[in-house]
């Protein structure tokens, strides 16, 4: 993927070489999940967060969890078969995947980490960060999951 892209061209990029339909808009920042969510017209449990997480082996992989939850760290690191998982720092966050915090997604990657879905975003159509700031974008998270290959399991608690 070519580096000359912006975030939400190469988020654009990854999902037709994957075959993936998305819809990617501009969007105005907001100060909260509520207000975002009013801004796309949708619930708050409609936005999904991308987390890039990083292992004891110096590894990441994505957490994909809904508005209103949070990562349950005991549930994933079962999921994942580890004993640790952090949440890196933002720089080590943008050399892992290309994205500032707030704008990650799986999708144009700088490296295609595995992806962990939160179960409760199965059969939805979700809003998610599409690369860059002041951009979101639209996916059917079934259509994502099959994308990557994603873990699906119950990952998530009530914030």
């Amino acid at each position: 993927m070519s580096a000359e892209l912006t975030g939400h061209e190469r988020v654009a990029a990854d999902a037709a070489d994957r075959g993936l339909v998305v819809e990617i808009f501009p969007r105005p920042a907001a100060n909260s999940l509520g207000e975002a969510a009013a801004l796309m017209g949708i619930t708050p449990s409609d936005i999904v967060k991308s987390l890039v997480l990083k292992r004891s082996d110096d590894s990441f992989l994505f957490a994909l969890v809904p508005g209103g939850r949070a990562i349950s760290w005991p549930k994933l690191r079962a999921v994942v078969g580890v004993n640790k998982l952090q949440m890196p720092h933002a720089d080590v966050a943008l050399v892992a995947t290309g994205y500032e915090r707030g704008t990650i997604t799986p999708l144009g990657s700088t490296t295609a980490w595995p992806v962990f879905v939160d179960e409760s975003i199965v059969g939805r159509r979700v809003a998610m960060g599409a690369g860059e700031h002041g951009y979101s974008m639209f996916v059917a998270a079934d259509e994502l999951i099959a994308a990557y290959g994603a873990v699906v399991a119950d990952i998530s608690a009530l914030e």
